[in-house]
């Protein structure tokens, strides 16, 4: 089974994307109980389910409150958010950490090529400070694959960080500078210097250290004071195993075996999909973000976010910020 869908979610080249999403539909309403019993209770008859549109999606504050599982397992890891706010954290349960590296590891290439043409610096203080973060095994396992001496997380050393950004600048070697957001700030405020050979990609968050930014004052503020054209962002989550990166514009692309869609906040089962926006009337919608995550197989692949967002015919979409009476997560980016 695990090659099975292995091979199916990763070699997908988007195009038999919704059979696909059905297909895990029916496996995730036969094994995961949790999901089949949200869904009866919509009153969902499973038989109809025969497009994207009409799939259930599971709100995501369950991964606060129930172990999201499909199949019985014991999980080979357990990612845990940062719950910031109190309200409890999330809980992703991996039944096979394999998937989420080869998730990530193959989203990641699709959009900036092989990891070993890297050097990757992460700047994540925050999330180092605790255990079982998504995102720190994410960059940790980048570091290791992109093979460079110099790649590594650095902490509060900014002093020793900005000698090895300058040494990499002047060989220059590719760099991807990976950072919270408070911890991008605090670097450019005290060693603003021009990176002309690094890609600067903010993850979001202040964590309660900072006053939040629209994003859109972030990065003039990033741009300016590192001399870059652009500042790259990545959307993701713990309740994910895929992320969707920006390349510079505040706008969002996912890889092929994820997908964004956006449903009514006073209806939320009106979703609706790229595919449902026409070309020639409003070529975009705005709504609250769900989404569809393939490689969540043993989770739950259909994900209802509290993030409002804009989303476009090609697929491509823009975080707008919370919903009202949502709790901000951790890993949360900024209002544009």
């Amino acid at each position: 089974m695990k090659g099975q869908w292995n091979d199916k979610i990763f070699s997908s080249t988007g195009t038999n994307f919704e059979e696909l999403a059905l297909e895990i539909f029916r496996f995730q309403y036969d094994h995961n109980m949790l999901y089949k019993a949200y869904a009866d209770m919509l009153g969902l008859d499973p038989a109809k389910v025969t497009c994207l549109d009409k799939v259930p999606f599971l709100p995501i504050h369950f991964f606060k409150t129930h172990p999201v599982k499909t199949t019985e397992f014991e999980p080979q890891a357990v990612f845990e958010s940062s719950g910031t706010t109190g309200t409890g954290n999330s809980h992703h349960l991996l039944k096979e950490i394999e998937f989420y590296r080869q998730s990530f590891t193959k989203g990641f290439e699709l959009f900036y090529g092989p990891v070993q043409d890297w050097c990757i610096i992460g700047l994540l203080p925050s999330y180092l400070e605790r255990k079982n973060s998504s995102l720190v095994f994410m960059v940790d396992e980048l570091i290791r694959q992109s093979h460079q001496p110099q790649s590594g997380f650095y902490l509060d050393d900014f002093e020793e960080l900005c000698r090895v950004l300058k040494e990499l600048e002047e060989k220059k070697q590719k760099t991807l500078l990976v950072g919270v957001t408070f911890a991008l700030l605090d670097l450019a405020e005290k060693y603003a210097l021009p990176l002309h050979h690094t890609t600067i990609m903010e993850t979001g968050g202040m964590k309660g250290r900072r006053e939040e930014m629209i994003r859109r004052e972030l990065h003039e503020f990033l741009r300016m004071k590192f001399k870059v054209d652009v500042i790259h962002s990545e959307y993701g989550m713990t309740e994910l195993l895929s992320q969707a990166y920006s390349p510079g514009d505040g706008i969002f692309h996912c890889p092929p075996w994820m997908k964004v869609l956006v449903r009514d906040e006073e209806d939320p089962l009106q979703v609706l999909s790229p595919e449902s926006i026409v070309v020639g009337q409003s070529l975009t919608r705005t709504g609250v973000i769900n989404i569809v995550d393939l490689a969540n197989i043993y989770s739950c692949s259909f994900i209802a976010t509290d993030d409002a967002g804009k989303l476009y015919a090609d697929g491509s979409f823009e975080v707008l910020g919370r919903i009202d009476n949502s709790d901000i997560r951790g890993c949360s980016l900024l209002m544009v």
